[in-house]
């Protein structure tokens, strides 16, 4: 079956040299209240790269360097077709600048072995433990009404 992506967004994780990955409290908007990486919506001709790296400096105050883009995952809401999309996933271990608060979230270093699944988007559990180990991303996720988890498959 073919779907519709309305738009185009991306997630790009930062890891420090703790073995800590970056993450962001929404703060408002579209998954407000859940943990996620730093990312957005694309501008008008902007790449997959340039998109993730103005995001996370936009919402974090760091610059990732020479972001991998690992693939991407679909979103599909069945019920709500307006909010389907093809996410592009980044990584990255290079990054400067300093780690500020913004007016759209909250970020905070985690530890890779407590990143707080139960607090985030229900499919995370599914595809970010292989993101961060920097293996190829390509999914499509399925979910219902209330953004509950439905299924998915990998492509």
């Amino acid at each position: 079956m073919e779907y519709i992506f309305n738009y185009t967004t991306n997630l790009c994780y930062l890891l420090n040299n703790q073995n800590q990955v970056l993450l962001i409290m929404k703060k408002k908007g579209f998954g407000q209240g859940h943990w996620n990486g730093p990312g957005g919506k694309f501008k008008p001709g902007e790449t997959p790269e340039q998109a993730a790296i103005r995001e996370v400096m936009e919402e974090t105050g760091y610059q990732p360097i020479n972001p991998k883009n690992l693939g991407f995952i679909e979103f599909v809401w069945p019920h709500k077709p307006e909010n389907n999309q093809r996410c592009h996933i980044f990584l990255t271990k290079e990054f400067t600048g300093e780690l500020k608060e913004s007016e759209e979230s909250l970020p905070q270093w985690w530890d890779i072995n407590k990143i707080p699944f139960d607090q985030m988007w229900p499919d995370d559990i599914y595809w970010l433990p292989e993101a961060l180990a920097g293996q190829e991303i390509k999914y499509r996720f399925f979910f219902e009404e209330n953004n509950g988890y439905l299924n998915h498959k990998k492509l």
